[in-house]
């Protein structure tokens, strides 16, 4: 895009830092999903039951599952709401909307070839379109925000359902475990497919993307604090106009020594702060 160059490399690290960071909120969602409100009985008073039944139950469910579970600390929260589930239904929505923008800025990255932007090339996992031949869908991309949608559809219902508990009742907790469950198994899914059949495969059109850098107008940027900002903008519009490059323009101009003009306008040294 003709705002300021960045590399691939920093791009992707973007969408890793992403996915680190989703990763990061899930485990932390893990320990409130860790109390039951198992013990309290109807209200959570526990009436007409032993007061060790709730954690003798936590450690022996534990045991059995691999997972560790522990008696709520105060039942009359743990069954009056479902901040839990709500919790982690919007880690899972964050990543689930993580993963429809890095989605969604692969498809366009790989589009083209030749009319799109086509900086990316995408595994062709679909043979072509029925109607253009020769034409590769970006299907994996599409899949994965096909299941943000839903993700994020489900989290919608599992807010109006935190919501709706009714004193020490909620009688929307079905739906709400129903939700989150398929939440977890489309983005589990989805994630696994997305890198084998796609992210893996993905390489660089090291040709296109220097052709895409050296016609953009983003490489006025680094001019700017040396000739000016109207100076550099008048280059801009000239080589906008012409169809030239700015190297091209610049050069014409004689605004500096090839040389120099040559070190300003790396495309490399636009990527990082300046020294």
């Amino acid at each position: 895009m003709d705002a300021t160059p960045i590399r691939l490399g920093q791009e992707f690290s973007g969408y890793a830092a992403m996915v680190g960071h989703g990763v990061k909120r899930l485990e932390n969602v893990k320990e409130n999903l860790s109390h039951l409100a198992i013990g309290g009985t109807a209200v959570g008073t526990g009436i007409n039951t032993h007061r060790k039944f709730g954690s003798k139950v936590a450690a022996k469910i534990s045991k059995m599952t691999g997972v560790r579970f522990k008696e709520a600390p105060n039942h009359f929260e743990s069954q009056a709401s479902k901040d839990a589930i709500v919790e982690a239904s919007g880690a899972l929505k964050t990543v689930a909307v993580s993963l429809m923008k890095i989605a969604n800025d692969i498809r366009l990255l790989g589009s083209g070839p030749r009319c799109g932007i086509g900086e990316l090339i995408l595994p062709a996992i679909q043979p072509g379109s029925s109607i253009m031949p020769g034409k590769v869908n970006p299907v994996i991309g599409e899949s994965v925000t096909q299941v943000a949608a839903q993700v994020i559809g489900n989290d919608t219902s599992i807010t109006i359902g935190g919501q709706a508990g009714n004193f020490e009742l909620n009688v929307m907790m079905p739906m709400m475990a129903n939700n989150i469950l398929e939440s977890i198994r489309l983005l589990s899914k989805v994630s696994v497919v997305f890198v084998d059949k796609c992210i893996d495969g993905i390489k660089a059109d090291r040709k296109r993307c220097e052709e895409m850098i050296e016609k953009s107008l983003a490489m006025c940027t680094s001019l700017a604090p040396i000739i000016g900002y109207d100076n550099a903008a008048a280059i801009a519009k000239e080589a906008y106009a012409t169809g030239r490059t700015v190297r091209e323009v610049a050069l014409a101009k004689g605004v500096m020594p090839e040389k120099e003009l040559n070190k300003v306008l790396d495309p490399w040294s636009m990527t990082e702060p300046s020294k």
